[in-house]
């Protein structure tokens, strides 16, 4: 096929597996974009929403959809490193290694600011690196590799907040807001009776490793970096071309990974779009997703409860040309 019909192919495949998982995950098209774009871009997720707003249903769908070994974590103050990692146990006077649940295509960090900083750091190197060292061991993870975290943002007691470092290597923060009134009766019209439930594989795992390899090709034209590279030194309160607001609420702002991460994304969406080029509509789409949780705030910014993404918006408007 010729790039045309490669993108038109991949598009054609991921609507299929963004209907299936919209059978079990009602409603909330943004967010099950969003989590598409991390996953065709080979990105990690960090999912905030309130318990209950089907978190765990949405990962476990996308799992299903695409045939993924899938493994979901319950982050606790007394989980441990070897309990993410794996363990070295004895066997007939010699050693055997233990895989631990990061060892899946996609991994659920349920509550991961519940783990202390010691467990959260297990995940870092799995993260970064698509393995994980042990006793002096290095095993690779399993391709294609995606961890989805969760935090829940109502609670702070008994957390431990992720440390700007690893915030920075998910691609995304995906925000799960509160069901619409039509969206909440279809959920409760749809979950309170029983039901079967046969997974439908849309977008089988071969299949996956194709289409992420078609998101680089994808163009991204000189403007629009000079663009991301407006809008990532925008976020510095301490630069000239930030906003007042982000002066005030901001004390410090994205990394250069965020812009290019925001240019990954982009192209992610273009490709989910079925287009060969990235427009600037696409690049302002994953803009709040991309860069809310890498902006730290100032004292009076979280003393005045002030939103990341109206920082975001006000550090977009200042950048366009």
């Amino acid at each position: 096929m010729n790039p045309h019909q490669d993108i038109e192919a991949a598009r054609h495949d991921a609507q299929a597996l963004r209907r299936m998982i919209g059978t079990q995950f009602l409603g909330q098209d943004a967010v099950v974009e969003e989590l598409l774009i991390a996953l065709v871009a080979g990105g990690h997720a960090l999912i905030e929403g309130a318990p209950g707003t089907g978190k765990t249903t949405l990962v476990r769908a996308l799992a299903e959809g695409c045939a993924l070994d899938f493994r979901r974590v319950q982050c606790t103050p007394d989980l441990l490193p070897i309990d993410v990692l794996g363990v070295r146990l004895p066997e007939n006077g010699a050693w055997r290694f233990e895989r631990g649940p990061i060892f899946a295509h996609i991994v659920l960090a349920d509550e991961l600011n519940r783990a202390t900083p010691r467990t959260q750091a297990a995940f870092l190197e799995a993260m970064a690196e698509g393995q994980v060292t042990i006793f002096g061991e290095t095993h690779r993870l399993p391709q294609p590799f995606l961890v989805v975290a969760t935090q829940n943002p109502q609670e702070s007691e008994g957390t431990y907040p992720l440390p700007e470092a690893q915030l920075d290597r998910f691609l995304l923060r995906i925000d799960v807001p509160f069901p619409s009134p039509a969206e909440l009766t279809t959920i409760l019209a749809t979950t309170s009776g029983l039901r079967e439930h046969t997974p439908v594989v849309a977008l089988p795992r071969e299949r996956l490793v194709a289409v992420r390899s078609l998101v680089r090709e994808i163009l991204v034209s000189n403007e629009l970096v000079e663009l991301a590279a407006r809008l990532v030194r925008a976020t510095h309160p301490q630069l000239e071309e930030a906003p007042d607001e982000v002066r005030r609420h901001v004390r410090h702002g994205a990394s250069p990974r965020a812009g290019r991460d925001l240019l990954l994304a982009a192209r992610a969406l273009a490709l989910l779009s079925g287009r060969m080029h990235v427009t600037k509509s696409d690049l302002e789409r994953v803009a709040k997703p991309v860069l809310r949780h890498r902006l730290v705030l100032s004292f009076e910014g979280l003393a005045n409860g002030v939103a990341a993404d109206r920082l975001i918006e006000a550090a977009l408007q200042c950048s366009r040309p």
